[in-house]
């Protein structure tokens, strides 16, 4: 008797060459499955290899033949990604190989993919401004030279062409649209206060009908409006003229305001009443003014544009009135 395993024996020679024969079986298989496992592993290996040449190949054509396609790509997926916010864009994802240095020619190059895309003068102005910005904490933070800080700085924008929109009132409309209300009733004493500050001070509606009697205070010897809170939160400090001043005493002491907002309403008796008035209510005004004066198409708005020149507030023909 042949032993194969602990308390196991072969009888005969037929169950010795089964037994043979299946372990040969055994040991071919598993060399085949070796072969093939390794062959699968230096096919995945194989493959590893040639994407790692395939991108490292691309980043050296790039870097020694100086690319400028793969370049501006880079450089327009990374500022776009940064500065602009607009829906049909796709957040950018850039590379270790894609990462390029900030300095005024790839913001000349910004400037002119801007302009390809047709878009408006003040759109590209705001997005170049945006990175001045970004180049001007860069220098701060130690991250960007003040060279090229410096080079960044000096790229122009685009030059606004075209017709102005909106009515631009010259110093004559304005001056006989704030005073045409009637200064001897109360409510004309009202609309000339608002639209002297609203020419004057280049207010917005919302602005003007929350403005209270504590915004007017005296700095320096010249009254301002202190600590306005106005579009986005912001707070500003607006200077006032003393004609405007004087209008604004009129009206206070017609309607016998002392405390809370400026401008109230006016019933049929001449008399104010309520907390304030609504930002429709200086539609009406300016428009019933401009058609008195023969002003036509006149919005709030237009009296904040006069405003910027800043042609009225010292204007002496405006405190002799």
């Amino acid at each position: 008797m042949i032993p194969l395993s602990r308390g196991v024996y072969l009888r005969n020679g037929s169950q010795r060459a089964n037994v043979v024969s299946n372990s040969q079986a055994v040991s071919s298989r598993s060399r085949t499955a070796r072969r093939e496992g390794v062959s699968r592993a230096n096919a995945s290996t194989r493959r590893r290899a040639k994407r790692l040449n395939r991108g490292s190949l691309t980043h050296d054509r790039g870097r020694v033949t100086g690319d400028s396609e793969l370049r501006d790509a880079a450089l327009l997926r990374s500022l776009t990604g940064g500065v602009e916010a607009t829906g049909d864009e796709t957040e950018a994802k850039t590379t270790k190989e894609e990462r390029l240095a900030l300095n005024r020619i790839v913001v000349l190059r910004y400037r002119s993919h801007l302009e390809s895309r047709q878009l408006a003068p003040g759109t590209i102005n705001l997005r170049l401004g945006a990175v001045r910005r970004l180049a001007y904490e860069a220098a701060d933070c130690g991250l960007l030279s003040a060279d090229l800080a410096a080079g960044i700085r000096r790229v122009k924008g685009v030059k606004k062409l075209g017709i102005r929109l909106g009515n631009w009132l010259t110093a004559e409309q304005s001056h006989a649209l704030w005073q045409a209300p009637d200064r001897q009733r109360p409510r004309g004493k009202r609309d000339r206060a608002l639209l002297a500050l609203l020419l004057a001070c280049g207010l917005r509606r919302h602005e003007a009908v929350t403005l209270k009697l504590d915004h007017l205070q005296q700095r320096e010897e010249h009254w301002a409006i202190v600590d306005l809170v106005g579009k986005g939160g912001h707070i500003r400090t607006v200077p006032v003229p003393d004609w405007v001043r004087n209008e604004l005493d009129d009206w206070l002491a017609a309607a016998a305001i002392d405390r809370g907002r400026l401008f109230r309403r006016v019933n049929k008796v001449g008399r104010a009443w309520g907390e304030g008035i609504m930002e429709k209510s200086i539609w009406y005004i300016v428009k019933e003014s401009a058609r008195t004066v023969g002003v036509g198409n006149l919005a709030p708005h237009d009296l904040r544009r006069y405003a910027e020149f800043r042609n009225m507030p010292n204007d002496r023909a405006m405190v002799a009135a």
